[in-house]
């Protein structure tokens, strides 16, 4: 038994950088994206650990990083995460802003996992991030494994045991704070991780070396994807709102109530 584990992993600016959306010529966009440093999306990265622990456990499987984004970017990106995981990497050459429509992005990605040469279909496990920091709608890679015809999904899934038997077992998030235990016969499957359990692998550059073997060639072979963007009337920063008032010998349960009074009217 082994598996083959297509990842789903975009990039986003760094979560320390201001962003400010612009129209322009091919509709919203961020303002300098280009010029904004980049990350790995957090919710795929804590993705791609898990893959490649389960990788790790069960011999014979191999991770395959599935990248819709700007190459020049994605290069910068991976020049990092190369050197923490093993994995082979798929890339698409498109927008990595979340003004992407994610019924393109899924059907682009779809068919790059479709066109992995050598792909076991039987084993494939699609792993992704429940949500996203570009692209948040929760609604991507649920389309993409649906598009492969992969029915036995689960979202919000922090921890995954695999059985002798090859049987799965999910930990699920459900609302209220709470986990439910979800059972699955095996292969294929779709999760969409949250935060897992697995710290940030350390970097590795003998790993490094290994993956910029096949990194940079598929960086050179990367396909343009073509993606559209919603439809918006207009972008604009949130306007702060600020009130302040300086009071002295006010209760602590009177200040509650006023704070309370004043976030439902605002």
């Amino acid at each position: 038994m082994s598996y083959h584990i297509a990842v789903c992993a975009g990039i986003v600016p760094d979560p320390l950088q201001t962003l400010e959306p612009v129209s322009g010529p091919q509709g919203p966009a961020l303002k300098n994206e280009m010029m904004l440093p980049a990350v790995l999306d957090p919710w795929a990265a804590h993705a791609l650990y898990e893959a490649s622990h389960l990788a790790k456990s069960v011999p014979g499987s191999k991770v395959y990083l599935v990248s819709l984004a700007p190459k020049a970017k994605l290069q910068q990106v991976l020049m990092t995460m190369a050197q923490k995981v093993a994995f082979e990497l798929v890339a698409l050459d498109g927008p990595s802003s979340g003004f992407t429509e994610s019924a393109d992005v899924a059907s682009a990605l779809a068919a790059a996992v479709e066109a992995i040469p050598g792909l076991d279909r039987s084993q494939l496990l699609l792993f992704g991030g429940w949500e996203s920091a570009a692209r948040a709608a929760g609604t991507t890679l649920a389309m993409v494994g649906e598009r492969l015809g992969i029915t036995e999904q689960f979202q919000g899934v922090d921890a995954l045991t695999v059985g002798a038997d090859g049987s799965l077992e999910i930990l699920e998030r459900v609302e209220g704070g709470k986990h439910q235990v979800s059972a699955c016969a095996g292969a294929p499957a779709v999760l969409g991780w949250a935060t897992g359990s697995l710290p940030e692998p350390p970097n590795s550059p003998q790993t490094g070396m290994q993956n910029m073997r096949t990194v940079m060639p598929a960086l050179q072979k990367a396909k343009p994807a073509q993606v559209g963007a919603h439809a918006f009337l207009s972008v604009s920063l949130p306007k702060q709102q600020r009130t302040t008032r300086i009071v002295k010998d006010v209760p602590a349960a009177e200040v509650a109530r006023e704070i309370a009074a004043w976030i439902r009217g605002s």
